[in-house]
């Protein structure tokens, strides 16, 4: 459950960040039937129709990239979206072609370091343990934790997110003594920054 929490977080960030694009007029007859898909899937989404989803997903993946430049926030936008609908299908396969897509152009057009490359690291290193690939998604993790300790401090609630992450990871691994470690570091930051009453 919690590990379904973790991509649903950051799931919830970047369809907040669509929705909002989603809601500007644009002159671009393109751009508005993006737009309108865009908005269907999210509807989709939120009733967790899943496979519609995808498909009007894809859809708005062709128009992003039959109109726009590989790396506008359009065409990124619509792979970050498809990858997510893909992985709550379990087809993480396609989920991590579509994720590895998402980070080349963050890193391309963000740079290595920025928030929005932590988290899409954060993505992949999820797929990557669904699939048991243990040892790149620990990789995947240490760059995000990496990243959000450089961009927010070691004391942020994101780097408690990472921390978790690590721990989780470790937990599916039976590494139960090594995970305790990042749940604790984790709990402290939450504590600090929240309350040790919030929920």
């Amino acid at each position: 459950m919690i590990k379904v929490k973790v991509m649903r977080t950051s799931a919830r960030v970047f369809l907040l960040v669509v929705l909002v694009l989603s809601c500007t007029v644009s002159i671009y007859p393109q751009e508005a039937l993006w737009n309108e898909l865009i908005i269907k899937v999210l509807t989709l989404y939120h009733v967790r129709r899943y496979s519609e989803a995808a498909q009007v997903a894809e859809e708005a993946l062709a128009v992003a990239e039959n109109s726009f430049a590989p790396s506008h926030p359009n065409v990124m936008e619509s792979l970050n979206i498809l990858a997510i609908l893909y992985y709550c299908q379990g087809e993480y396969g396609k989920a991590e072609l579509l994720f590895e897509r998402v980070l080349t152009i963050l890193e391309r057009t963000l740079g290595t370091s920025h928030p929005n490359v932590a988290a899409c690291f954060n993505n992949l290193a999820e797929i990557y343990r669904e699939q048991g690939k243990y040892a790149e998604a620990e990789v995947s993790y240490k760059f995000a934790l990496a990243i959000d300790e450089e961009a927010f401090g070691k004391n942020h609630p994101e780097v408690a997110t990472d921390l978790n992450n690590m721990g989780l990871l470790y937990c599916s691994q039976g590494e139960y003594i090594r995970a305790e470690g990042f749940f604790k570091r984790a709990l402290a930051i939450r504590e600090k920054a929240l309350g040790k009453d919030h929920p």
